[in-house]
């Protein structure tokens, strides 16, 4: 298969491999060199018309585009502006799942009842200032191979918990302590510098209560040799998680995180459907799937919306995307300066094209709740989250929102990881051939003539189930594991 028309309501093919300019496709002959992931016409279409692809326009044509020609951001612009007025048309119908069977992963049960999929120990320094110490004391724990029972020590690094003010620094420590509590942490030792405003005795109240075998706090300049301390603060952790063990648990207790970065024109025709399909299946099993990045809904915001369940969660999905066009135009951007430079190279044209494929992650289930920085799902089911699409900050807020894992589509590759495993699904082939140390699944094989795609489901399905119950990702191999913290205002 060498293109795609994904509806046939589409006025755009795309292309599935590098096109030259005269070859013969789609009963028409190539005016232009098409690039894989790019669109080029199928019909003409006049200027201001319509371009239609998934069925639903990506933009309006600012030039005459003849059948054949190359369709892209030179001859195609967003139809998106300002602020949009949305109307709640009731609740949706149930959606129809297949009879999935039961599924199991093998985790550990905390003694709150919350279940986790790694056994680490995080050091969360309140602020950036001691980033270096809790390196410093991840490093010499992970040398000295711990108990069997933990994975391995992880420093939760950044640069704020002082000199901001008001919503950001609130927003710095709710992230913080999120990941506190977060269930794939066998232990978490709190490490505070003694000057800053995130003070240990503040954070250690937000916090809140919990095993106090399993948490320890630090105060750096209250000791004479912090490092010793700290250090025998991780041990005691370890000591205290010596018996933990992998049990079944049913994939109804999974919280997943879905995210797209460095996305192509192929996105929303592999990797992102994989994606959707995997949600539907992690919701008809009684799962949780969390899907954020507000900007790159915008366009197909509305797609959300009608899958709203009350008239509250679509208030709240109203809020959040007028709450987020709100930010750009007080920061004087543009709303619809989307797509990034990678995203046109890899064949997306408007925010349109972005936001219709990127959605798709989605899947078709009903919208049961809309969070807002490190709240915890209190609903099964497919959750929307607020925050930007930055990958690093994104990845973060699910995390904070206690995804167990990340699932993570690229059709350009990265190396990046979160703190929880990161599966990188290549929306290509050649991607995943090309990186196999950056990439754990080829979604890419969906495009191959006789290709099975309930068994690649199947297969994906697998993989996330054996993830959950220890097999590392690729960002676990190399040590990428990160947080990036949102900020909107001022740093003193």
């Amino acid at each position: 298969m060498r293109h795609i028309q994904i509806t046939h309501q589409d006025n755009v093919a795309i292309a599935l491999q590098d096109l030259a300019a005269g070859e013969a496709i789609a009963g028409l002959k190539l005016r232009d060199a098409i690039p894989r992931g790019h669109k080029f016409a199928i019909s003409a279409i006049p200027v201001g018309g319509l371009v239609i692809k998934y069925g639903l326009p990506i933009g309006s044509a600012s030039a005459a585009i003849a059948p054949g020609e190359h369709v892209h951001s030179h001859n195609l612009k967003t139809r998106l502006s300002g602020i949009v007025e949305y109307h709640y048309d009731g609740p949706p119908a149930p959606v129809a799942l297949p009879d999935f069977p039961e599924a199991f992963f093998q985790g550990y049960r905390r003694t709150d009842g919350q279940v986790g999929i790694r056994n680490h120990l995080f050091i969360v320094p309140t602020v950036g200032c001691i980033n270096k110490l809790a390196e410093g004391l991840a490093a010499a724990f992970n040398r000295q191979k711990p108990a069997a029972a933990i994975d391995r020590a992880i420093a939760l690094t950044h640069p704020y918990g002082c000199s901001q003010l008001g919503d950001d620094h609130e927003t710095t420590r709710a992230i913080l302590a999120a990941h506190v509590r977060h269930p794939n942490a066998a232990g978490v030792l709190v490490l505070g510098l003694g000057c800053e405003n995130n003070t240990v005795e503040s954070f250690r109240e937000l916090v809140g209560a919990g095993d106090p075998q399993r948490r320890r706090f630090l105060v750096a300049q209250e000791e004479d040799d912090d490092f010793a301390v700290g250090l025998q603060a991780l041990h005691d952790l370890a000591a205290a998680a010596a018996n933990d063990r992998r049990e079944p648990i049913p994939a109804s207790e999974l919280v997943i995180g879905l995210k797209c970065g460095g996305s192509d024109g192929l996105s929303g025709i592999t990797a992102n459907p994989l994606l959707g399909r995997f949600s539907d299946r992690l919701v008809a099993l009684g799962g949780t799937s969390l899907l954020g990045e507000v900007p790159e809904m915008f366009g197909a915001e509305t797609l959300l919306m009608q899958r709203c369940e009350t008239a509250e969660v679509f208030q709240k999905c109203v809020a959040m995307i007028n709450d987020f066009k709100n930010y750009f135009t007080r920061h004087g951007q543009v709303i619809y300066e989307n797509p990034s430079p990678g995203n046109k190279a890899g064949g997306i044209s408007t925010l349109e094209d972005k936001s219709l494929g990127c959605t798709q992650k989605g899947g078709s289930t009903n919208v049961v709740d809309v969070l807002g920085a490190a709240e915890p799902p209190s609903r099964r089911g497919l959750n929307l989250l607020s925050g930007p699409g930055n990958d690093m900050v994104a990845t973060t807020l699910l995390s904070a929102a206690g995804a167990h894992l990340v699932l993570f589509t690229t059709g350009r590759g990265t190396p990046f990881g979160g703190v929880v495993p990161t599966l990188k699904i290549a929306t290509n082939t050649e991607l995943a051939r090309r990186k196999p140390h950056w990439i754990d699944f080829d979604a890419g094989r969906v495009l191959e003539e006789h290709a099975d795609r309930d068994a690649i489901d199947q297969t994906f399905f697998q993989l996330v189930l054996d993830t959950a119950s220890g097999q590392v990702a690729r960002n676990e191999i190399h040590g990428h594991e990160e947080i990036a913290i949102f900020k909107d205002g001022v740093t003193l």
